[in-house]
């Protein structure tokens, strides 16, 4: 039974999720409905048609100096080398420790899973073409995680679709294709759609991404803009609270319409596929620039109304609640829209990352969904939403170490299918 680890620590800079799994040979058959997962025979992923079985999960929360290097990453700045190889140490110092506690969790050794999946930490996100100036950049030294843990390392996904010209991003599709791939309206397992029409899955982390499950034709997916990073960033601003829970803080305030059309207005929305972006794009700069713009358009407005000199020195500000749901409804906004322009056909949006957790983030992706779609988490298939992406790094794994491509170039734009990864043996 060969097992697989996955590691994902993402743009949302919340912790690492690991989960150790291991796939079913194609006939065995993991039982509807259990809560775990079974053979699909919708054309799969890379890796062929069986489902993973989850034997543990860990989440590692991000150490504060951490995940402030790597916020002081995101940016150019001095002694960057120096500082980067410091934070691939200890993250996977830290992706270490995780695995080791999801073997003591399954009651398994080292030698006992074939290879583990670790995604490392975005600080760079800049695909180009075939130009040579396009580039990603994950941080992890995969070479002291396979000595620290005594398993086979693969890290660096992303980089190889992006030399084929791709985005590099997201890699996700294929893995929610094997796993969501079902008739899930009816449960798991059976031929999307037919007459019950085509299954999205939104995964709301830092940056949102939608895959596109149609009754029939390629499996298609983007990233649409961001999840939570920019609710993160205004939450742990105003109450020194790193992410907003269940959504109460933007469930206490009204949307900003001015706020949010101007968020709007960024080009990247009405971009078509295949695109992806990251914390280069939405970062604090870009917040604060449109709520700067807002407050300056707010206060032209009262000085013409009131007289220049009514308003010298003051620029009006919008309540901190307020903000914080205007971010909340764009990113329930990008994403339903999105769903509406590329994915015609539609009946069920699965959800999963961290904003699956965000009641108001839920109840905004309902209200624009519309009564068509029906929303729901990706628990309801039996997935825990904060499972789904360290699964999907562990399959990579899998793929990689099968010889098999991991990339959908339909996705990704990228000249063909590629084997992606990078080997440190233990």
């Amino acid at each position: 039974m060969p097992l697989y680890a996955g590691l994902m620590s993402g743009t949302s800079l919340d912790g690492v999720d690991a989960v150790l799994a291991h796939w079913p040979s194609a006939d065995e058959a993991t039982p509807a409905g259990s809560g775990r997962t079974q053979r699909t025979d919708r054309g799969a992923g890379p890796a062929g048609p069986a489902r993973p079985v989850e034997l543990a999960f860990v989440h590692r929360p991000m150490p504060a100096a951490l995940r402030e290097a790597f916020m002081r990453l995101n940016a150019e700045g001095p002694g960057e080398v120096h500082r980067a190889a410091l934070a691939a140490n200890a993250l996977a110092r830290l992706y270490a420790e995780a695995v080791a506690e999801l073997l003591e969790r399954a009651g398994v050794r080292a030698h006992e899973v074939r290879a583990i999946g670790a995604h490392g930490q975005t600080v760079r996100h800049r695909p180009g073409e075939f130009d040579g100036t396009g580039y990603t950049t994950q941080l992890l030294n995969g070479a002291l995680l396979a000595e620290h843990t005594g398993i086979d390392v693969v890290c660096d996904f992303r980089s190889r679709d992006v030399a084929a010209g791709g985005q590099g991003a997201p890699l996700v599709p294929a893995f929610h294709a094997e796993v969501f791939g079902g008739n899930v309206a009816g449960g798991v397992g059976g031929e999307v759609g037919g007459e019950e029409g085509g299954v999205a899955v939104l995964n709301v982390g830092g940056i949102a991404n939608l895959t596109l499950l149609p009754a029939a034709g390629p499996v298609r997916g983007f990233d649409c803009g961001p999840g939570n990073v920019l609710m993160d960033l205004w939450c742990e601003r105003c109450t020194g609270q790193r992410f907003d829970g269940e959504g109460r803080f933007a469930a206490s305030g009204r949307v900003h319409e001015g706020l949010l059309r101007g968020c709007l207005e960024e080009p990247y929305f009405s971009r078509p596929p295949p695109k992806s972006t990251g914390r280069d794009l939405f970062d604090a700069g870009w917040l604060d620039a449109r709520l700067a713009a807002v407050a300056s358009a707010t206060a032209a407005t009262a000085a013409t109304a009131t007289g220049a000199g009514a308003l010298a020195g003051r620029l009006p500000t919008i309540a901190p609640a307020d903000v914080m749901a205007t971010l909340a409804e764009l990113t329930a906004a990008t994403a339903s829209d999105a769903l509406a322009r590329h994915g015609a056909g539609t009946r069920r949006l699965l959800v999963c990352g961290g904003g699956a957790y965000n009641a108001h983030l839920m109840r905004r992706l309902v209200a624009r969904a519309g009564a068509a779609v029906e929303v729901a988490s990706t628990a309801a298939q039996g997935v825990a939403p904060d499972h789904v992406e360290a699964l999907a790094f562990a399959w990579l794994a899998r793929a990689f170490g099968e010889g098999q491509a991991g990339n959908l170039p339909a996705v990704t734009g990228a000249a063909g299918p590629r084997r992606l990864g990078a080997l440190y043996p233990a």
